[in-house]
This record gives structure tokens, sequence and C-alpha cells, in this order.
């Protein structure tokens, strides 16, 4: 069941997205409803192809829906604005740039004060760790640390609504998880609303309040799930791993109907 609030912070509603690809068009995302209310952090889940970053991008700005509204704070998402911060899965940095230079440079680009700029920007190199690193430049610096630069420079916005696409898809494990600890670390100082897309089933269970489930193409909400778990999460408990397994049969449920249409399509071909 869908949560619905009045004071929702990022309102869905009716959301539709079809791309013409050739001749054809595709369906990406089909009457989509959701509700997001302030402080909440969202796990959006589904196999590859469910419209997950294509929602994502939609809440972002950077493609608007062809039918249906999409509202933060009661206005009209129309473009990109600066109370929606985007984190991605490829760090994004600037190779020219220090780690300092890139945390503080939206914040230049605002005409913040130099010494306002120079104030956030040591608080959040604290904050992820990263005060040592403060002049070496991407190149020097591992995947971990790289992304740790680039939701600091998110963070330095102060957007209230923090949007991340897999943003630890490309990690290792142990990185992984670290990683997932200073969120959830810096998510609850900091009260921020939380759209966060994985393919990752233990992600969404460790990390998030509430995991909608989306289907395959086109993606509508298959399941919206209010996690209940503790804080923090052990992932080899039973609770979690009887969610783990709910959601498993989900998603596979998806998997499968792709692998149907691949193979039904094959067969007209």
């Amino acid at each position: 069941m869908t949560t619905q609030t009045s004071d929702s912070q990022i309102r869905i509603t009716g959301v539709n997205k079809v791309f013409a690809t050739g001749e054809k068009e595709v369906v990406a995302l089909k009457d989509i409803n959701l509700e997001i209310p302030e402080g909440q952090f969202v796990c959006l889940l589904g196999p590859s192809g469910c419209g997950k970053s294509t929602l994502l991008n939609a809440v972002a700005g950077f493609s608007l829906p062809t039918s249906g509204t999409i509202t933060t704070d009661g206005k009209v998402v129309t473009a990109p604005g600066p109370d929606r911060g985007m984190v991605f899965q490829e760090y994004a940095l600037f190779p020219w740039m220090t780690v300092e230079q890139n945390i503080g440079f939206g914040l230049e680009i605002k005409n913040m004060p130099k010494a306002q700029i120079a104030q956030r920007v040591a608080s959040l190199l604290g904050t992820l760790g990263l005060t040592d690193f403060r002049s070496r430049f991407p190149k020097d610096l591992s995947g971990g640390m790289r992304q740790r630069v680039a939701i600091a420079r998110v963070l330095a916005l102060d957007s209230p609504i923090l949007l991340m696409d897999e943003p630890f898809g490309a990690l290792d494990a142990l990185t992984r998880r670290n990683l997932q600890d200073e969120l959830l670390r810096i998510w609850s100082e900091l009260k921020k609303t939380i759209l966060f897309v994985t393919h990752s089933i233990e992600e969404a269970i460790y990390l998030a309040d509430r995991i909608v489930v989306m289907t395959y193409r086109p993606g509508t909400v298959k399941r919206d799930i209010i996690v209940e778990l503790p804080r923090l999460r052990d992932p080899s408990s039973s609770d979690f791993n009887a969610l783990k397994r709910e959601l498993g049969q989900l998603v596979m449920e998806e998997q499968q109907r792709h692998h149907n249409d691949e193979l039904r399509m094959a067969a007209i071909d």
C-alpha cells in the first residue's frame, strides 16, 4: 500500500514516461503515484529496466514526465533546482580540482562569501573523513574516497532532498558498507529526505525507512513496504532475512517477466 501523507515533501502524481525509439514508443513509467514525507529515507528497488533511474531523473528535473506531475514542497518540478542534490554512481568530479575545490565549487557558483565557503568545506571535510585528503586530486583517491567527495559536494549546497542513483554500486563490499554507515549517520544528523536507487535487496533493507518495489517495464509500483526493523540493522538477523526473502520473491517475479518478454520477442523475430 502506498503511503499517503498531507505534508509530503515529494509528491509524484499519475506520472507516465514514454520514450520514442525510431518508429516505436517505449513506456518506461506508467501511473506512478508516491508521496514522500520530509526526512524519510526511501529506496527504489527493482530489476534493470524497471524505470528506477528514469523516475529519479524526473524528480531531479533532468527528464520531465510525459504526463503527470512531480512537486517538491508544493512546487511543480520543471527543471533541476537547488532544493534537490544529485549523487551519481560515476562520482562526476572535476579532475583538475582538488578535493577541497570540488566540494566548494557549487558554493562559488552561488557567489557565497569565501570565508563562509571555507568554513562549510572544512566542516564537510571533517564530517566525511576527508581532512587529510583536502589537497589531493581525484586521480589520487580510491573509489570510496571519490564517492565521499561527491557526497560532500552535494551536501555543501544544503539541499533538503538528496537523490542518489546507485551511488555505491561500483564499490567493493567493505567500502560499500562503510559508506552506507556514513550515509546513515549523515542522514540521521542532517534530517535530509533521501530517494535512493538500488538493485541490491540487502542495501535497500539496510538503509531504508521504506522500500518501493517497481515492476519491469512499464515501471509501476508493485509494492510499497515500510521497513520496521530497528537501526542499526543486522543483516544476519532472522527478521532481516525474512524481509530479504519477501523482497527477493517480488524482484524475481519481475526478472522472470522480463525473461519471458525477451523469449516472446525473440520468437516473433
